[in-house]
């Protein structure tokens, strides 16, 4: 067979860091990252970009030498992406962060409000079923975390950390501020408003579960080969006829659900601003299924029915 050589230059100097000699031609980008990372330690594959372009997209480490639009004299451009963190690490810290500054405030800490004893505890019940169903959200993330998402990218950089963990966080301080505030006034319909929006938390946190199995299941056995997300047996999954990404329909449904059972404004706001959020998530990731299957369902909108 004929043998590469791969030449290695960084992106932004072009200066050369390294040349491989006697590449094999289906050599994987993840192969010549192991490679790159034997003669720079300090540069561990889920740390390096490689690029056929300096100003290009990152090659997927499972596209091969031969199959990409060099000669066999290949010239491949390397930028470090900084420290990394893996996904799951970065979701358990973004996810138990809520789950505990909540309870600062349900239980009402002198720290928190400065009250004296009367003001231990909330009078209302829907004070108490608020912090159920936030618990029960963070702890349902938790576990998908750790049993049912796998990750398409392995890591992200160490610095979006931070600011992750201050939107999550943040939030959930706000939040939890005013539910649990002795000021707080109950939604003005009562039973029947909580009992309502109860239901349908119950039903988006159902919903949402049953679509991040049927995308885990599409990656099953390490597989990172994208495919297009089809509706199962299962009714919850039925909204894949209609939307690209049903996932983030039933998150911002359980967040319009929390605002009604609430009635709170801030958690209205965290509802839209979720909405925007992922709304933009979701056009990117339509986009992508768009481009890249030509038989991709017609029907489908990126996360509202037959709207956006």
């Amino acid at each position: 067979f004929v043998s590469y050589q791969v030449e290695i230059l960084d992106w932004k100097t072009k200066k050369q860091l390294c040349f491989l000699d006697k590449v094999e031609p289906n050599a994987t980008i993840r192969e010549i990252r192991l490679m790159f990372h034997k003669l720079y330690p300090r540069w561990y594959p889920a740390r390096q970009s490689i690029k056929l372009d300096p100003k290009g997209k990152s090659l997927r480490d499972e596209e091969i030498l031969e199959h990409l639009p060099v000669g066999t004299t290949a010239t491949l451009y390397f930028k470090d992406l900084g420290p990394q963190i893996g996904w799951t690490t970065v979701f358990l810290i973004e996810y138990t962060g809520p789950l505990f500054i909540y309870f600062l405030f349900y239980f009402r800490m002198p720290f928190v409000y400065g009250l004296d004893e009367r003001f231990t505890s909330s009078p209302h019940p829907v004070v108490n079923l608020a912090c159920i169903c936030h618990s029960f959200h963070y702890i349902k993330r938790l576990i998908e975390t750790v049993f049912v998402h796998r990750f398409s990218h392995g890591t992200m950089p160490l610095r979006n950390i931070v600011k992750n963990c201050l939107y999550y966080w943040g939030f959930a301080a706000w939040l939890a501020y005013y539910i649990n505030h002795p000021l707080y006034t109950p939604p003005s319909y009562g039973k029947k408003q909580i009992n309502f929006a109860v239901i349908m938390f119950l039903l988006c946190e159902a919903g949402n579960f049953s679509i991040h199995v049927v995308l885990s299941d599409l990656q099953r056995n390490g597989s990172k080969i994208r495919k297009i997300p089809y509706p199962t047996k299962n009714p919850f999954t039925w909204l894949f006829f209609f939307v690209s990404c049903p996932n983030y329909t039933y998150e911002v449904g359980t967040w319009i659900s929390f605002t009604i059972m609430t009635q709170c404004v801030p958690v209205g706001l965290f509802t839209l601003l979720c909405f925007v959020q992922m709304t933009i998530w979701a056009k990117d990731k339509h986009c992508t299924y768009l481009r890249e299957f030509k038989d991709y369902p017609s029907l489908r909108m990126p996360i509202i029915p037959f709207l956006l």
